[in-house]
């Protein structure tokens, strides 16, 4: 679902950015606070680069407390948001919801109903904002992963996962989960053991077992038989 561009954001041009980086400059220097040198740095990264400017950034949109407020206003059709993924564009961003239940699995009118009901709530209380589109999901079978809780529920399985710093020269791993304890994941990936804080994971999905699934790929037909060489007769 479209969300609507709110006034607090607006399109400036690459010559008019610079000049504005100037003056915002101007006014950090005059008030030479805490964190002078850290938002000049910022200010600098936004006018060589982004063109369009949210006076709530990026970083003020706190994904796991919004998740908490989504579960409890579908608490009553008896939905879980089990994680959000927002993925920020100068055009138009994406909110993405993943939804859970228990005892079966999420179907499309509990998606739709959720959409209803998140749609109402972003409305009124607009916690994020600018242009966005509103996605509601079921996990699927590569369900990701988003807290350490969902973590200790996976132990033994596979997964794959992206890091937001490398870890001895990786930032991406895949394999078996092998522990969890509080924030602290243990993975055993290439032979080797790779421990790390939740903290640390900017991304992760299990990765399905498709033999145990019943999903093994079978032979194309027509396939070349075992032992036929090319150019053979």
């Amino acid at each position: 679902m479209d969300k609507k561009a709110s006034s607090r954001g607006f399109f400036v041009g690459r010559k008019d950015a610079y000049a504005l980086y100037r003056a915002i400059i101007g006014l950090l220097g005059a008030r030479k606070g805490p964190g002078w040198s850290r938002d000049i740095g910022k200010v600098r990264e936004w006018a060589v680069g982004a063109h369009f400017l949210f006076l709530a950034t990026v970083e003020s949109v706190d994904t796991q407390a919004l998740a908490r407020r989504f579960t409890e206003v579908l608490a009553d059709l008896q939905l879980e948001c089990i994680g959000i993924e927002f993925s920020p564009s100068q055009g138009q961003s994406t909110l993405r919801v993943y939804l859970d239940t228990e005892g079966r699995e999420v179907n499309l009118d509990d998606c739709e109903a959720a959409s209803r009901e998140l749609s109402a709530l972003l409305d009124v209380e607009d916690p994020i904002p600018g242009h966005y589109v509103l996605e509601v999901s079921s996990p699927g079978i590569d369900r990701p992963l988003f807290t350490s809780e969902q973590f200790a529920k996976v132990v033994g399985q596979e997964v794959k996962l992206l890091l937001k710093a490398p870890l001895e020269g990786r930032r991406r791993l895949r394999g078996k989960v092998v522990s969890v304890e509080g924030s602290r994941i243990g993975l055993e990936a290439e032979g080797k053991m790779f421990e790390f804080e939740h903290d640390a994971v900017e991304s992760a999905r299990i990765v399905p077992d498709w033999a145990a699934l019943g999903y093994v790929p079978q032979p194309k037909p027509g396939g070349r038989k075992p032992g036929n060489k090319k150019g053979s007769k």
